[in-house]
C-alpha cells in the first residue's frame, strides 16, 4: 500500500524524460539524467520524508491533514499565521484529490500499454481495457479492503524482487553506468544544457511521485516499518530498476520506446506486464484508501459536509467506503483516460499536482518544527529551505505543462479547494447566525421552571452545535407538544484537531439543575464519533440513561441565501445546497433510527 505509487514509477518515469525528444540520447546524457533521478531520490524521499518529515506525526498519525492539525495547534497563538496555514492544509487537500484522479489513471494505463509491445494489433483496445480493469477496481470497494489487502504485501515484494532483477541483468552487462552516482554528472548535465534541463526536471520528478504516501500511511504501519522497507526494499529495486534501464539505453539506444518492459527478456513480457497492472491496480487501492481517509478526516475536521459512510471492517474503523467520492473518482478518472488517451500524454498532468503538495508539506513542517518543537530558526530555515529550494524548482518545471495537460488537475483541485473553503466559511457563518438569536441554556431552564410543563417519563437528547445554548429543537419540542421529558441531556460535539481522544477524556458534564445536564463530548479526527456509546460512559458521572427510554431530538436548519454581508451570494447557494444534501446528522453520528425526533427552522445567512 505504502510503495504501490512511488514503485510503479519506473514504468513511465525514463520513457518520459527521453521519450519527449529535448534530450538527445547520448553516454552523457544518459548518465547525466540517471544522476538527477538518484540525488532526486536521495534528497525527496530518503532524507526529506524518511529522516525529518516522519518525525512531525501527529500521535502517531500522518499525512496532509494531519499535519495541518499539528501545525493548528503550533499557532493558536498567531492567528495570522494560522490562517495562512488553514490555506495551506486546506490547498494541499485539494492538489491530493487532483493527484488521486491520475495516479490510477496513468498508472494502470502505462502497464497496460505493454500489451502494444507483444503485438501492435492490441493498441485499439488499451485504452478500454483500462477502464474495465479500473471499473472493476472501484466496484469492489464496497466489499472492503481486508481481505485483498492481504495480498498487497506479497504481490508488491515481488515486484520490487523482479523489477530489481531485470535491471540488475542489464548493469551486470553495461557495470560502467554506476558512475552516475557521482553527483558531478547531475550538475554537468545542468550547466550543460541550461533550459532543457528546467524542462526535463518535470519528467525527471516523476521518479517521486508517490513519496506523499510513506508520510500519509504512517498511522496505519508506524514509521519504523515504513523506513527499514525503504531502506531495504524499496529504495535499492527502484535504483537497479533505472539504473538497468539506463544500462539498457546505453546498448540498445532504439529501447526508448518502452526502457521499462524491453528490460526483461521476449519471453517474460507477458508475465511482466500481467504483474505491472496488477502492482498498478495496488498502487490505485492506496490512492482510493487515502482519498476515503482524507475525506472522512476533512469531515470530522469540518471542512466538508457529512458524506454516507460505510464502514467495510469491524476490527479496523479506519477502513470506510464512501459511495459519492467513489464514483465521483472513477467519473474523473474516465474523462482523464478518454481525454488524453495515452501515459504519455498524462504525465503532462501528472506532476504539478504533487509538488504543489510537496511544497505545502515542507512549509507547514517549518512551523512544526520552529513553533512546536521550538527549534532554532536558524536550524529550521536551513533544514526546511533546502528542500524547499529543491521543490520549487521542481514545481516551476511541472508549471511548464499546465497548458499540456497540467490544468486538469488544477482544475479538480480548485474545485476542491472552493468546496472546502465554502463549507468551511459557511458554517462559521451559519453558526454567527444561530447565536445572534440563541438563548443560554441555564437562563432558559430558569425560566421555564418558574412555571414548569408537564414532565414525561424517558430521557431526551438535545443535540447542540454550540455548548451552553438553547436548542432550537427544545423549544419546539415545548412550543408544539407542550412537555419536558423526566431527565434531559444537552449534548455538543467537539471534534479537535488530534487524531485520537481516549474514553478517559470522552465525557465533559455539567449539571444544570431539574434533572438537566450539559454534556460535550471529544473526539479526534480519527475517532469515530458514535454518540450512543459515548453516553453510555455517563454512568461514572451518575447519570443513568436506558437505551429504550432515551429519544434524540435535533435541529435542522434550512439555510436561506441573501444579499448582503458574508460570502458572495453564488457561494453561499453553494453551501445551502451542501447543507441540504449533506448525509444525516443521525448517520453520521450513530443515533439509532427508531429513537430520532428532527425539528426543523429557516435560517437566512
Amino acid at each position: 500500500m505504502v510503495y504501490g505509487d512511488i514503485g510503479t514509477s519506473p514504468l513511465y518515469a525514463l520513457k518520459e524524460v527521453f521519450g519527449a525528444g529535448h534530450v538527445p540520447l547520448n553516454e552523457a546524457n544518459i548518465l547525466g539524467i540517471l544522476s538527477l533521478v538518484f540525488w532526486t531520490l536521495t534528497i525527496v524521499v530518503s532524507l526529506k520524508y524518511v529522516v525529518l518529515v516522519m518525525r512531525a506525526n501527529n500521535n502517531g498519525e500522518g499525512g496532509t491533514m494531519a499535519l495541518l492539525a499539528l501545525a493548528g495547534q503550533a499557532l493558536r497563538q498567531r492567528p495570522r499565521l494560522r490562517t495562512a496555514l488553514l490555506l495551506m492544509g486546506i490547498t494541499g487537500a485539494a492538489m491530493f484529490y487532483g493527484d488521486g484522479v491520475i495516479t490510477p489513471a496513468i498508472s494502470v494505463l502505462s502497464a497496460v500499454e505493454g500489451l502494444e509491445l507483444a503485438t501492435p494489433a492490441l493498441k485499439p483496445y488499451i485504452v478500454p481495457l483500462t477502464l474495465v480493469i479500473l471499473f472493476g477496481l472501484y466496484a469492489l470497494q464496497r466489499h472492503g479492503t481486508g481481505a485483498v489487502g492481504k495480498l498487497f504485501g506479497p504481490i508488491t515484494l515481488v515486484w520490487f524482487i523482479a523489477i530489481g532483477w531485470a535491471g540488475a541483468i542489464w548493469i551486470v552487462k553495461r557495470p560502467d553506468v554506476l558512475w552516475a552516482m557521482n553527483p558531478g554528472l547531475a550538475l554537468q548535465f545542468a550547466l550543460t544544457h541550461g533550459h532543457v534541463t528546467f524542462v526535463v526536471l518535470g519528467a525527471v520528478f516523476l521518479a517521486v511521485t508517490g513519496a506523499e504516501a510513506l508520510y500519509a500511511d504512517m498511522g496505519h504501519f508506524g514509521a519504523r516499518p515504513i523506513r527499514v522497507a525503504w531502506f531495504v526494499m524499496v529504495w535499492p529495486a527502484l535504483l537497479l530498476n533505472y539504473f538497468g534501464q539506463g544500462a539498457l539505453l546505453l546498448d540498445k539506444p532504439e529501447a526508448v520506446e518502452n526502457p521499462f518492459y524491453l528490460l526483461a527478456p521476449g519471453t517474460l513480457l507477458i508475465p511482466f506486464v500481467i504483474l505491472a497492472t496488477t502492482a498498478t491496480v495496488i498502487a490505485s487501492q492506496a490512492t482510493i484508501s487515502g482519498t476515503f481517509s482524507v475525506t472522512k478526516q476533512a469531515i470530522q475536521l469540518g471542512y466538508l459536509p457529512r458524506m454516507r459512510m460505510i464502514h467495510t471492517s469491524v476490527q479496523e474503523t479506519g477502513q470506510v467506503y464512501l459511495p459519492a467520492v467513489n464514483w465521483a473518482q472513477y467519473a474523473a478518472i474516465v474523462a482523464a483516460v478518454l481525454l488524453f488517451g495515452s501515459s504519455s500524454a498524462l504525465a503532462s498532468a501528472y506532476g504539478i499536482a504533487v509538488t504543489t503538495t510537496m511544497v505545502l508539506t515542507t512549509l507547514m513542517t517549518f512551523f512544526v518544527v520552529r513553533f512546536l518543537w521550538n527549534y532554532p530558526l536558524w536550524l529550521c530555515l536551513g533544514a526546511t529551505g533546502f528542500f524547499l529550494c529543491i521543490e520549487v524548482v521542481f514545481l516551476a518545471s511541472n508549471a511548464l505543462k499546465v497548458f499540456q495537460g497540467g490544468w486538469f488537475t488544477l482544475l479538480i483541485a480548485a474545485v476542491l479547494f472552493t468546496v472546502m473553503l465554502t463549507w468551511k466559511q459557511g458554517r462559521r457563518q451559519l453558526a454567527d447566525r444561530l447565536r445572534e438569536d440563541a438563548i443560554g441554556i441555564k437562563d432558559f431552564l430558569d425560566a421555564v421552571f418558574i412555571n414548569p410543563p408537564t414532565r414525561v417519563a424517558g430521557t431526551a437528547v438535545f443535540l447542540s452545535a454550540e455548548k451552553g445554548i438553547t436548542p432550537n429543537a427544545l423549544m419546539h419540542n415545548l412550543k408544539h407538544n407542550k412537555v419536558l421529558h423526566e431527565q434531559n441531556v444537552f449534548v455538543t460535539v467537539k471534534n479537535h484537531e488530534v487524531p485520537w481522544i481516549g474514553f478517559e477524556k470522552r465525557c465533559e458534564v455539567e449539571a444544570l439543575g431539574h434533572c438537566c445536564w450539559q454534556v460535550t463530548l471529544h473526539f479526534g479526527f480519527k475517532n469515530e464519533p458514535d454518540v450512543p456509546e459515548a453516553l453510555s460512559l455517563l454512568k461514572t458521572h451518575g447519570v443513568q440513561l436506558d437505551d429504550m427510554e432515551t429519544s434524540y431530538f435535533l435541529s435542522r436548519d434550512i439555510v436561506i441565501p441573501t444579499v448582503g454581508a458574508g460570502m458572495a451570494l453564488w457561494r453561499e447557494k453553494l453551501f445551502a445546497s451542501m447543507h441540504r444534501n449533506a448525509a444525516a446528522a443521525a448517520d453520521f453520528l450513530h443515533l439509532p433510527t427508531n429513537r430520532i425526533v428532527e425539528l426543523g427552522s429557516k435560517v437566512e445567512i
